[in-house]
């Protein structure tokens, strides 16, 4: 049985299930309900392939099959959809087969199965982001009641407050609306504090946390970027080499190469979108802490963002600044060690030694 895939197109309540053989033959389709697919498992024999792709849901049933001594193998949607046989004529079966297909490639890159735990901890993030979201569609509803009787608010959370905490404002409203924009306000008040809570958890997930505590030595990388790096790349060693994560995280460019000629176009903004507008933003901070500092006693890194930012523009340094930290985060964690500057002096293409790097700085 262990040339045998399955290939599961994943639901909430019906399953579609395609059943290759070891020459890539269909030999059974079947449609199981949830309950009866949880039962189809069980009766599998130990080592049996069940593909699926990274969906909702996917970790938890990848977990199940491990339970049961089954091989899942977890895919990117996009990495799929070119076994699919008809691109126009999408239906469940079709992409039970097109999975089952795509498992078997000797070159297919899988995902790794994320534990309960760090499942949870990520569940933190896609809480605070929902928070996020739900709070500026109540500030911005807000703003536009306001602006809907001549109260015109500057765009910050204060300026906002002060506005409806204002008794001048407040007299210039119909009487009626002020019960309505207290209960908006109250409201806005409770998304905030749940947004405070779930920076309180995931600080202490972090603080609990020795990678954690261990990626928040870069500059630019807190408690919030640092939790979710590990939540969601573990110790990283998925990942054959940093250049991988980067890439995975579309920091890198997009290719459209031919004929030995490289083209190079924008940055690919594929992969993890939290995880790259975390480093992004993290981006800003070790910028202008290399802007700030002294020459003589900016680290090596930051003499390289003060070189980017002379001939390249602010948006690209930002990336180039979080490409190298998605770089280094990967190091750290897959080698289990601390931070080091002067690590690349270490890489046997440099050719500086560490007393002419010192010398240049004091120059």
């Amino acid at each position: 049985m262990g040339t045998i895939t399955m290939g599961v197109d994943l639901a909430k309540q019906v399953f579609s299930v395609t059943e290759l053989d070891g020459g890539g033959r269909v030999r059974q389709r079947r449609d199981l309900k949830r309950d009866a697919f949880v039962a189809w498992l069980v009766q599998l024999p130990p080592g049996t392939v069940v593909a699926m792709e990274a969906c909702s849901g996917a970790h938890h049933w990848a977990r199940r099959c491990l339970g049961h001594g089954l091989m899942p193998r977890l895919m990117a949607a996009q990495f799929v959809k070119p076994f699919r046989k008809s691109q126009g004529n999408k239906n469940d079966r079709n992409d039970a087969e097109a999975i089952a297909t795509a498992a078997r490639q000797g070159n297919m890159r899988f995902v790794a199965v994320k534990t309960v735990d760090r499942q949870a901890r990520l569940a933190w993030h896609r809480v605070r982001e929902g928070y996020k979201a739900e709070g500026l569609a109540i500030s911005n509803r807000l703003r536009g009641l306001l602006a809907e009787f001549g109260v015109v608010v500057a765009r910050s959370d204060l300026a906002l407050r002060r506005a409806l905490g204002d008794d001048a404002v407040r007299t210039q409203l119909p009487a009626m609306l002020h019960g309505l924009l207290d209960d908006l306000q109250q409201h806005w008040q409770q998304v905030r504090e749940r947004i405070a809570v779930c920076d309180a958890g995931i600080a202490a997930d972090a603080k609990a946390d020795v990678r954690s505590q261990r990626a928040q030595q870069l500059i630019g990388v807190g408690p919030l970027t640092a939790d979710a790096v590990v939540a969601t790349i573990g110790d990283g060693r998925e990942f054959t080499h940093g250049r991988q994560l980067s890439a995975w995280l579309g920091l890198t460019p997009a290719q459209h190469s031919s004929g030995g000629k490289q083209r190079l176009g924008q940055i690919s903004c594929r992969g993890d979108s939290y995880l790259r507008t975390l480093l992004i933003q993290g981006a800003r901070s070790s910028l202008q802490r290399a802007n700030a500092a002294a020459l003589e006693k900016a680290t090596a890194e930051q003499i390289w963002i003060r070189g980017l930012t002379q001939r390249m523009p602010f948006g690209k340094v930002l990336v180039a600044i979080a490409n190298k930290h998605a770089r280094q985060l990967w190091a750290m964690l897959a080698r289990d060690e601390d931070y080091d500057a002067e690590a690349w002096l270490r890489h046997p293409m440099v050719q500086r030694p560490a007393s002419r790097k010192k010398q240049a700085m004091a120059v």
